[in-house]
């Protein structure tokens, strides 16, 4: 029996055209992912549209408005497995206007993939996609270095477009880069190794998919614990049963820790821990389990359990780099429901610090207007404490979401500075 049970979820960013719905068409195609009607049907469109094969790039352009023009627009997430591993992907939109798509595709990714056209180089589009792989600290990224085939598969091409995006990359927070050149149209690296590149000594995209370590990617330091629910079953077997359920942000837990209740700081120690109907000696992020305490506090959804000798901070103020998700810009002295972890508070946008000019990622000062696709730094003043970390140290607890009351549409996603 092979374990798959790991989960690698990876966004694919690129310009229009670069070949990103083709890429994932052929992981799919190669890696045999494709029910047998699902292939017939493309086959079938593909003939329609007079190409000579398969065109790969409809396997996930579901939209029918995508199809029409041959661009992503929507994040479209896909599903596939191997042998070796789960993959969920988020094939995310190029253009400008959909930064906020390609925001909310990335935040749960462990890697970007991002794709760069063999013959245009490093461009524009190639920087944002870099800066927003580095601001939503995503671990790890694959550079595809994409229709190599239309360059003859130049080595010295491929170097020049390495030491590009290098540069950039050297000036932002991305830890882990790779380079790969390919041909998602013809196949060359992307599940099979390339015959017509033999100067190329790494391994395909999928192998390298397959292979990357990414268990350490978890905050496994800071023990973090948002109560989502207390547990009081009152049965004939449960019957002084009172436990905490939630889910692990980050960190372990174990039986017998001395812990902190926050924001109220009382403190007391694990007496047990339970997962399902199994007792555990330690929970490590990300399982659902009950936790029970020692001494009998009072504590509530919103409450954060953690180690007493590292605890969040417990802060009113917040300052976040925040992307501004909805069509009806940010209105100044409105209330809005911040969610955090488990803690939902009523929270106003006090200061917008500076915004980020997506095309020539410098700062902006003295503009205060929040729009659709905007990403800034602002400062956020909430009605109670929230216990946060900031967002490099702790995607999990380091991250918000601001909700309209009056529409309780989600207007803007956060990472806490």
């Amino acid at each position: 029996m092979l374990d798959n049970n790991q989960l690698l979820r990876f966004t694919t960013a690129g310009s229009v055209d670069d070949g990103k719905s083709t890429l994932i068409g052929r992981l799919l195609y190669d890696s045999k992912s494709i029910f047998e009607d699902q292939l017939q049907a493309i086959e079938n469109t593909s003939k329609k549209k007079g190409h000579a094969g398969v065109d790969l790039a409809l396997f996930t352009d579901g939209l029918k408005d995508e199809r029409e023009q041959g661009i992503t627009i929507d994040v479209a997430y896909r599903y596939f497995t191997t042998p070796k591993r789960k993959f969920i992907i988020a094939d995310t939109p190029g253009h400008i206007q959909y930064t906020r798509n390609m925001v909310t595709g990335a935040s749960t990714a462990n890697v970007a993939t991002i794709l760069i056209d063999a013959r245009h180089g490093v461009i524009e589009q190639t920087k944002r996609h870099a800066f927003i792989a580095s601001l939503l600290n995503i671990p790890h990224v694959i550079v595809c270095v994409n229709k190599m085939d239309l360059v003859d598969y130049s080595e010295e091409v491929f170097n020049t477009i390495v030491s590009q995006f290098e540069q950039i990359s050297s000036k932002m927070l991305i830890k882990d880069v790779r380079f790969i050149p390919m041909s998602a149209l013809d196949g060359d690296n992307v599940v099979n190794r390339s015959e017509n590149m033999p100067w190329y000594q790494g391994s395909p995209m999928l192998y390298m998919l397959e292979t990357m370590h990414i268990s350490s990617d978890v905050n496994k330091v800071d023990a973090r614990f948002p109560v989502q629910t207390v547990l009081r079953p009152q049965s004939d077997s449960h019957r002084d049963y009172r436990g905490y359920a939630g889910r692990v942000a980050s960190g372990v837990l174990r039986v017998g820790d001395e812990i902190t209740v926050m924001p109220s700081g009382f403190t007391s120690k694990i007496k047990g821990i339970n997962l399902n109907d199994q007792e555990l000696s330690e929970a490590f992020a990300p399982q659902s389990v009950s936790i029970q305490l020692e001494d009998d506090i009072d504590i509530g959804r919103g409450d954060m359990i953690v180690r007493s000798n590292n605890k969040p901070e417990a802060s009113q103020d917040i300052e976040v780099m925040l992307c501004w998700l909805n069509s009806t810009g940010a209105k100044p002295r409105t209330k809005y429901t911040i969610k955090h972890t488990s803690n939902d508070q009523k929270a106003m946008i006090k200061e917008v610090v500076y915004k980020i000019d997506i095309e020539s990622l410098n700062r902006v000062e003295g503009d205060d207007a929040l729009n659709m696709n905007d990403i800034a730094k602002v400062k956020i003043r909430t009605t109670k404490p929230l216990m946060i970390d900031s967002y490099r140290e702790n995607r999990m607890t380091g991250s918000i979401v601001l909700v309209d009351d009056s529409t309780n549409e989600t207007v803007a996603a956060g990472m806490i500075v």
